[in-house]
């Protein structure tokens, strides 16, 4: 039995997106290459509202994250966090040498503009890395707010991971100042894991510049400049499988209507927040609640283990709480392709669970 996924990554594909990954390969330094993977750019580019270079990795999100903080580090990074994945960047920093602070906030709380304000005005700092949707805790941080500050401080390097929000939700990457903005397939983009990508500002190109020690294979000013040189192609072999799944995909998308795409997030979401709220506690604050997966406090006591094992049978799967909030929270994705219908039909199910047998 498939099981349909409403976690918070990998998340449902669409069958006619997976054929696309069977599309006989060409060679990878050809034009044909070329052609799909500047395809791809410009249609990221239209997504992700900039006018930025976009660079394709094939790697996990993380992969980008720690090429963005080891390439464009000069001085030192401030790294805000507000769950396990903010941190991860921080564990990236240091792993890396590259001179980094961490700021952390309560777990279930956001990043606030003024906090960020706080740090970065000693001007200690050169680059700022801000989780967009924090996935273990369910925030998605006020990232107008937070754009509004880095205006003031027009020489830090402002990098988002916006991994499990991109194309649930808009992101103006220009209008917000974003100089690296990383995403990858697996989650609101609607396919398999294994693809990563970025738009690269020239600020950032130019502190990457500064930077005697970028690591190889995720040396982003190299990945850009062999980009530039050689017509959109990569140094390193590139999954030609997934870019062709993803720019069928990013047609699908247009095809929607990106607007209908975020609505179609938000109405989720708010279906899941109000049921969340009439059986236990949302983790977060709703006001920065996220538009793409919602953390659960179980203030019942169930066994999320237990619900997610009857779950399984009945064809279903959404995921434990995350790390320290395992089993003291539940998340439910509402991601990709995943419809309104199909959200009221999982939380129907769980409604028969809770009724009979956890």
């Amino acid at each position: 039995m498939q099981i349909k996924l409403f976690i918070p990554g990998p998340t449902e594909v669409k069958d006619i997106v997976l054929k696309k990954m069977s599309t006989p390969l060409i060679g990878h330094r050809g034009k044909e290459a070329s052609d799909l993977q500047r395809s791809i750019s410009r249609k990221l580019q239209k997504l992700m509202f900039t006018d930025s270079e976009i660079l394709l990795s094939t790697s996990s999100g993380s992969g980008l994250m720690e090429g963005a903080i080891r390439s464009c580090t000069r001085k030192k990074a401030a790294v805000f966090s507000c769950g396990s994945f903010g941190e991860r960047w921080y564990e990236m920093a240091l792993a890396n040498q590259v001179k980094a602070d961490c700021f952390k906030v309560e777990y279930g709380q956001p990043t606030r503009g003024a906090m960020v304000d706080e740090v970065i005005k000693s001007g200690e700092y050169d680059l700022v890395t801000i989780t967009h949707n924090e996935t273990s805790t369910g925030v998605m941080n006020p990232i107008n707010e937070i754009a509004d500050v880095m205006r003031k401080y027009p020489g830090i390097v402002f990098c988002v991971d916006t991994v499990s929000s991109l194309g649930g939700v808009s992101i103006p990457v220009d209008e917000l100042g974003i100089d690296i903005c990383i995403s990858s397939s697996q989650k609101c983009l609607g396919l398999p894991p294994g693809l990563s990508l970025c738009s690269i500002s020239e600020k950032a190109i130019s502190a990457a510049r500064e930077v005697k020690y970028r690591g190889m294979y995720f040396d982003l000013l190299k990945l850009y400049e062999y980009m530039k040189k050689k017509d959109y192609q990569y140094p390193s072999t590139p999954s030609l499988s997934h870019m062709f799944a993803l720019d069928y995909q990013l047609d699908l998308i247009f095809e929607e209507g990106m607007e209908n795409r975020f609505k179609r997030h938000m109405a989720m979401a708010n279906i899941v927040r109000k049921w969340a709220n009439d059986n236990f506690k949302l983790f977060p604050e709703e006001e920065y609640a996220s538009n793409t997966v919602t953390c659960i406090e179980n203030t019942r006591g169930i066994s999320v283990q237990q619900l997610n094992q009857i779950l399984g049978m009945k064809g279903f799967a959404i995921s434990n709480g995350y790390g320290k909030l395992k089993e003291k929270t539940f998340r439910i994705a509402h991601m990709g392709d995943i419809t309104i219908e199909e959200i009221e039909e999982l939380l129907a199910v769980i409604d028969e669970i809770l009724k009979k047998e956890v």
